[in-house]
């Protein structure tokens, strides 16, 4: 039943995240106050457009269904009420708003499904329970007689302090459960999704320490419950005891009966019995508090997570359904459309912290079918959302009774995003995305998207697996990858020519997205241009477009001249040469250790318990020395009733001459003795290992920070995750609580069996024998079940690795119909996951049937013995007996949880694992450089050489240049010179050889984060935080709002929007993680603004403009001029000629050395040189001469 569960609800939840909108909060519980996810809203954002995407339909359906996404103002009604509204959450400060999905997806099917299983028990609490209790009170009566009902009195009374307990117990799981939340939420962005952005800047121990700091309010969380679970255990111990008492003083001294062995030890054995249930009853009512919240967290995500209009039929509204009297339009008619359906949208005031971006379409918007249509606008207008309105991603609002929105669904859809998305798969089953192979038209599908060349340069060919978002290809966007965006002229010309004007694209309706509108020019017949606010600017003609806006004109005259560089791109690409094997491989599988868990796995726990070898001392001598005493204790009380019992015996004639109070008290004194040193061993252990759970998850935190490129490459990032979220919440509670039992059990064995061998010393070889045999059975149980709970880790990670594929690709998998493709691919891993952890729970029945046999045999055989064979008095005999049965149950017990506590260590194992990955050097001392340094900007490399591997080729060799403080210096090259890499190098992010010197110091000789934190590099397409954009421009609070104003103003952002803009940016602005609700421009211009505040006297831009508009390249080049300080060193690698050719210097890389270095001046005046041959083929040969003599024109 258990895993049948773990697989349907993991199912469930990949379906539902399968429907949900890309702009999903999860509001509050309705007016619960314990509900977990309303200070946990998630958010999948895309709330703008990027510049690249493209819309066609598809020849062939995926499924043979004519289905379309079409909506009328009779099939879809405005938004509803209470269907599922976004409302503020009351957080705190230091709260985010927006969560990240993938990693709220990540814990309810790791953590909290793995939690709500462990409900089970719950029945055990509604019905097996309160019949036991009933049925041994029953038994007391008839033992004890009236004396009982007093004693239940007593239990009656007291039970009101458990449920105190429980309804604490809850809220506390509850505030866990948030915090964990808020760190699994930043762990999850931080090593998977943001991670190269964290090294590039520097940031890895301010990041550390973020996450440390969530780390200690988890663990705050985690130790309250276990205090709290303390206190329920003494009650579990009290009540029944207190029961006990009463019940032997009412029974002795108002009855005046004989406590004789017989009624001693019958009696005993009932109340331990009571006292076991209300022990299981302490120890499931936690689980079932916890499981009772995963419950909700499940619940709250499937029902008030906000769904796309196509399945959120509520109040008001229906389904969409086709539109009969329309069936081949593809348009939209008297519509706005909204990233979500909240009735509060549209009311937030200017620049308030929820953007709220609205596509308006007031009159008609129709597509030419069987036509390239092109859409246009500038940056923020709506392009994107234009597509994603049609494909039903955003809340359609009709504005009229005509309204409507159309895209037949018949033929299929074909849908590419700007900012591509692959799988981890091979090329071909990427470029295939489930549909099945024709050789012939694969072939074509090939040549026309311009990849056979870059194919070829694979070992493994189109079977090279690509790794977690395409890190196997360059780090350019491959080409066929993007749709004209950032691919070299070469190659979007061939695109153009080839693939939108070839067979395969003739008939078809293509929707095209694009700032390149130079070179869509012969392609498109029809144009849509949108306005900065959201709704259409002007519709016809290409020719009607350019007459109706002046500007767009001139940008289109500007692009086709450019198109005449086609010779300074690229002619003979490289593969990225740090990606691949012979076979293809990139992701190298996960390693499974084999035997029982080591002890340096082990030592990661055992020694973090405390700091110091004396602290250590300290801390191991107490525990074991408290618990050791609470057990003898334990022990002792039952020979204190035997001892009692024997008196009546001695006394029979004169019962009167028992002290009844000497011997109750004395057997409440130890009792208190055991409660007080068992608590005392546990707040010792609680202290001590939730220490060593903070130290493991630090260090594993600082080294997967601090591990190499090449190494995050290689691992999928769902490995990682797991690590820092399944992993560790074993070590918070499975690990240390079976440890912690297994040695609890360790004291009871030993001391019960002594007890036995002194009571009846002929039973010691018996005895023995016994742990010998059940020694052997555990060691085949535990053999088996250590290799089946390995599998069972590793099995877990595809499952998790797939969710976070489908979350992060859900518009493209929804686009083309994909959905049941990706269900019954997690199907497959499921079912990969279920065989393996049925094995697991068959395991556990295969010790459970021999170990009772085991242990039956035992106590009879002793019963026999004592009562046949051994003349000694009954209050020995039932000594004896008590002492035998706990001895021969917990042999079984201690087996299976010692391999409980060997299999929950293997996370300490995996964890250890990624302990000891390729890690970069750590800070030292003598790595910190003057406080004054850097004075200035100048850059000195000699003889530079790098790898991106050990055993890899040479990226860069030999480099050498010198570029005084304040020069600017343009990068030119090939794709795969080396222009990249060399800004890696600089930053010391691969093997490098030679010496880079920085404002006259050696590079190699400075600690990593201060050098990262000297250099700054806006990328191609920068990684934005989750948060707000304060947040992303100063993430640990460094500056005044002012200063950040002032670098948003000097970066260009006020030049993009107006004041009176609804959807204007502002410092409370949320941020998606990865910055995916906004446009490439609008990234680009916050990482500027970034690197303004940071005041870096070296600036690195690497192809940072090749993927916007030209109006936004030209803010940037322009802020870059003006607002960056004349000492600030840049260095600029473009493809663009205009966006260097006014450099203080230009170096061109070719084959990973330096082939020209120097003025474009004077390397314009050498007819040879490879510049000057790049700006004689290009059409703006004039202008290019004109600005490398310093009258560059805008």
């Amino acid at each position: 039943m258990i895993t049948r569960i773990q697989g349907i609800v993991t199912q469930v939840i990949l379906d539902h995240a399968l429907r949900i909108r890309l702009k999903a909060d999860v509001p509050e519980s309705s007016d619960k106050k314990d509900a977990t996810a309303a200070s946990t809203p998630d958010t999948i954002s895309i709330v703008d457009e990027g510049e690249t995407s493209t819309l066609a339909e598809d020849q062939r359906s995926s499924d043979g269904d004519d289905r379309s996404t079409t909506a009328a103002s009779g099939s879809a009604g405005a938004p509803t009420k209470d269907s599922g509204s976004i409302k503020d959450v009351g957080t705190k400060p230091s709260e985010k708003k927006e969560g990240n999905m993938i990693g709220k997806i990540n814990n309810l099917v790791t953590t909290d499904l793995s939690t709500f299983e462990g409900g089970q028990n719950f029945l055990l609490l509604l019905f097996f329970t309160p019949f036991q209790i009933v049925l041994s009170v029953v038994f007391l009566y008839a033992i004890l007689g009236w004396s009982v009902l007093v004693g239940v009195g007593v239990m009656l009374a007291l039970l009101f302090l458990p449920g105190m307990i429980t309804k604490l117990s809850h809220g506390v799981q509850v505030e866990k459960m948030k915090r964990s939340d808020a760190r699994v939420q930043t762990v999850t962005e931080a090593l998977g999704g943001v991670i190269r952005t964290v090294k590039l800047f520097g940031w890895e121990q301010k990041m550390s320490e973020r996450i440390d700091a969530q780390r200690q309010g988890e663990l705050k969380a985690i130790r309250k419950t276990k205090f709290l679970w303390l206190a329920t255990s003494i009650l579990s111990n009290l009540i029944p005891m207190a029961t006990m008492v009463v019940t032997f003083t009412v029974y002795t001294l108002i009855m005046k009966k004989e406590l004789t062995a017989s009624r001693v030890f019958s009696s005993v054995a009932v109340f331990e019995t009571l006292q076991n249930h209300f022990k299981g009853t302490a120890y499931t009512i936690p689980i079932v508090v916890q499981a009772k919240v995963a419950f909700d967290r499940i619940n709250d995500f499937l029902l008030k997570t906000e769904l796309l209009d196509a399945f959120s039929a509520t109040e008001g509204t229906t389904a969409l359904s086709p539109d009969s009297s329309s069936p081949d339009v593809i348009g939209i008619r008297a519509a706005t459309f909204t990233w979500d359906n909240s009735p509060t949208s549209g009311t937030e005031t200017p620049g308030s912290k929820k953007r709220n971006f609205k596509l308006c379409i007031n009159d008609e918007l129709m597509f030419k079918r069987g036509h390239i249509n092109l859409v246009i606008g500038q940056t923020g207008s709506g392009k994107t959302s234009l597509l994603m309105a049609l494909l039903g991603e955003m809340h359609y609002i009709p504005m009229g009774p005509g309204s409507m929105f159309s895209l037949p669904r018949g033929g299929g859809v074909a849908y590419h995003a700007q900012e591509s998305w692959v799988m981890n798969e091979t090329i071909r089953n990427n470029i295939l995305f489930g549909s099945p192979y024709d050789e012939e038209r694969y072939k074509k599908v090939i040549e026309q998207c311009a990849l056979e060349r870059d194919l070829s340069l694979f070992d493994a060919g189109d079977e090279t697996e690509v790794g977690e978002k395409g890190i196997t290809l360059s780090p350019l966007p491959p080409p066929g990858a993007q749709v004209l965006a950032a691919l070299d002229v070469h190659t979007a010309q061939w695109i153009v020519d080839k693939c939108f004007q070839g067979d395969l694209i003739q008939g078809r309706t293509v929707i095209l997205v694009t700032h390149n509108v130079a070179l869509a020019t012969p392609i498109a017949e029809y144009v849509v241009c949108l306005s900065p606010d959201g709704g259409v600017l002007s519709t016809g003609s290409l020719s009607s477009a350019l007459a109706k806006d002046k500007k767009l004109s001139a940008e289109v005259a500007k692009e086709s001249k450019q198109l005449e560089e086609a010779d300074q791109q690229i002619t003979e690409p490289k593969p990225n040469v740090a990606a691949q094997n012979s076979d293809g491989k990139l992701v190298v599988a996960e390693e499974i250790s084999v035997g029982h868990v080591g002890w340096t796995a082990l030592k990661l726990l055992f020694s973090n318990t405390s700091s110091g070898t004396a602290g250590l001392v300290v801390f191991w001598v107490v525990y074991f020395g408290a618990l050791f005493f609470s057990k003898l204790a334990i022990t002792t009380e039952s020979w204190v009733l035997a001892l009692w019992a024997r008196q009546y015996e001695i006394h029979m004639g004169d019962p009167s001459e028992v002290s009844v109070s000497r011997y109750l008290s004395l057997y409440v004194i130890i009792f208190v003795f055991s409660l007080i040193t068992s608590a005392i061993s546990f707040t010792v252990f609680v202290f001590g290992t939730v220490r060593a759970s903070r130290v493991i998850h630090k260090i594993l935190i600082e080294t997967l920070l601090r591990s190499t490129l090449r190494w995050l490459d290689k691992t999928p990032s769902s490995r990682i995750i797991t690590r820092c979220t399944q992993d560790i919440a074993a070590i918070d509670a499975n690990v240390v609580g079976f440890f912690n039992n297994l040695v609890h059990m360790t004291f009871d064995i030993l001391l019960k069996f002594c007890a036995v061998i002194i009571m009846s010393p002929i039973f010691t070889l018996p005895g023995i024998l016994m742990g010998v045999v059940g020694g052997w059975l555990g060691h085949l149980y535990m053999k088996a079940q250590l290799s089946v709970k390995r599998e069972l880790s590793n099995a877990k990670s595809p499952v998790l690795g797939h969710i976070g594929a489908a979350i992060a690709g859900l518009v493209s998998i929804r686009a083309y119909g994909s959905e049941e493709a990706f269900r019954q691919e997690l199907f497959a891993r499921i079912n990969r996951f279920t065989r393996v952890q049925r094995t697991f729970w068959d395991l556990n029945r295969w010790i459970s049937v021999r170990g009772e046999l085991l242990a039956g045999s035992f106590s009879t055989a002793l019963s026999a013995y004592l009562v046949y064979g051994q003349r000694s008095d009954a209050a020995s005999t039932g000594f004896s007996l008590t002492m035998a049965v706990g001895f021969s149950s917990m042999v079984l017990w201690w087996v299976r949880n010692f391999n409980e506590f060997e299999v929950q260590g293997n996370s300490l194992e995996r964890i250890h694992q990624y302990l000891v990955i390729d890690q970069e050097p750590k800070p030292t001392p003598e790595g910190v450089p003057p406080a004054s340094w850097p004075t200035s900007g100048d850059l000195r490399v000699e003889n530079l050489s790098a790898r991106y591997s050990e055993d890899g080729p040479k990226v860069l060799e030999d480099i050498s240049f010198h570029v005084k403080s304040g020069e600017r210096v343009g990068i030119v090259g090939r794709t795969g010179s080396g222009k990249s890499s060399l800004t890696l190098a600089l930053l010391r992010c691969i093997l490098t050889e030679g010496t880079v010197y920085y404002d006259g110091l050696a590079t190699d000789k400075i600690n990593l984060d201060v050098l990262r934190s000297h250099i700054t590099i806006i990328p191609q397409v920068p990684e934005l935080l989750s948060g707000t954009l304060r947040e992303n421009i100063d993430p640990f609070s460094q500056y005044e709002d002012a200063v950040l104003n002032d670098a948003l103003r000097s970066a260009g952002l006020f030049s993009l929007q107006s004041e009176t803009d609804e959807g204007r940016l502002t410092l409370d602005s949320d941020i998606s993680s990865g910055g995916s609700n906004l446009s490439v421009g609008q990234r680009q211009i916050i990482a500027l603004a970034r690197a303004i505040v940071r005041q870096s006297k070296l600036l690195i831009l690497d192809e940072a403009t090749s993927a916007i508009d030209y109006e936004t390249d030209s803010i940037i080049q322009e802020s870059l001029r003006k607002e960056v300080a004349k000492d600030v060193t840049l260095l600029t690698v473009a493809h663009r000629l205009q966006t260097i050719m006014d450099s203080d210097k230009i170096m061109v890389l070719d084959a990973g050395r330096i082939v020209e270095f120097g003025k474009p001046a004077e390397l314009l005046d050498n007819e040879k040189s490879f510049l000057r041959s790049l700006v004689d083929a290009s059409g703006d040969k004039e202008k290019l001469f004109a600005m490398a003599a310093g009258g560059r024109s805008l």
